[in-house]
């Protein structure tokens, strides 16, 4: 397997299905082989029944569940169930069009381990977002960029490309089940010397975001400090539920 897609998916039951014919046309027109990872992850909506119905005429659409809570949790589980030579996160509301995947691929994207989706590097656009919600990000990037990631401009777009081994390594130690497993994995793949780039994309602004714009922020410095603990206590040496 060439390509493998991840959607987390919690109550996706709405945008789910235009999200997955898009990448199913699109993926018709390629040359390479691909799976497509729906993870319901503790839903209380129709998000399973629709991507079941779906997989049944569409062969390369699978439906895995995961009764946790949190897209964290939810991209583990795709990735290190995930086969392809490559593995891409995807947010089910397709806020990047498809058509912007083989910017993550050879030949376009070059030799890396991880390639993270930007919406601020040069090449990249922003559409339709408010003032406020972009004031907000870059508060929010900034926040992770002076004290996890320096170098990095947008490390929490939801689309994120890993080559097999880099995702296979560092989802077997990755720890945060909730919004904050981006920065925890970039950190490791930082800490450990994965190469990374940053990939210019188009990118549109989706009301229906969940982000907190309050909390969000509290919450994500709360979880940096704990994430750099746990790097200098050695807890991302080894796979952390095989009792490490």
């Amino acid at each position: 397997m060439y390509l493998s897609i991840i959607i987390p998916a919690h109550n996706e039951e709405r945008r789910l299905p235009p999200t997955l014919k898009a990448i199913d046309a699109f993926l018709d027109h390629q040359a390479y082989d691909c799976e497509v990872l729906v993870v319901e992850n503790g839903s209380q909506d129709l998000t399973a029944v629709v991507t079941e119905a779906y997989a049944a005429d569409h062969p390369r659409v699978r439906l895995l569940r995961e009764h946790g809570r949190g897209k964290g949790l939810a991209v583990r589980h795709g990735m290190l169930a995930a086969t392809g030579q490559f593995r891409f996160i995807c947010d089910a509301d397709l806020s990047m069009p498809i058509e912007e995947l083989p910017k993550f691929l050879p030949p376009l994207a070059g030799e890396y381990d991880v390639a993270i989706g930007s919406r601020e590097v040069p090449g990249a656009h922003r559409f339709n977002e408010p003032v406020f919600r972009h004031v907000q990000g870059r508060v929010f990037s900034g926040l992770v960029k002076r004290l996890a990631l320096p170098g990095f401009e947008d490390t929490q777009c939801g689309f994120k490309c890993f080559c097999a081994a880099a995702a296979t390594d560092l989802f077997a130690v990755q720890r945060f089940d909730g919004m904050s497993f981006d920065v925890e994995v970039l950190y490791i793949a930082q800490q450990r010397g994965y190469r990374i780039i940053e990939v210019p994309i188009d990118w549109y602004y989706r009301s229906e975001s969940r982000v907190q714009p309050l909390a969000d922020p509290l919450r994500m410095l709360s979880d940096i400090l704990t994430i750099r603990r746990n790097w200098r206590a050695g807890r991302y040496a080894a796979d952390p539920r095989a009792g490490a």
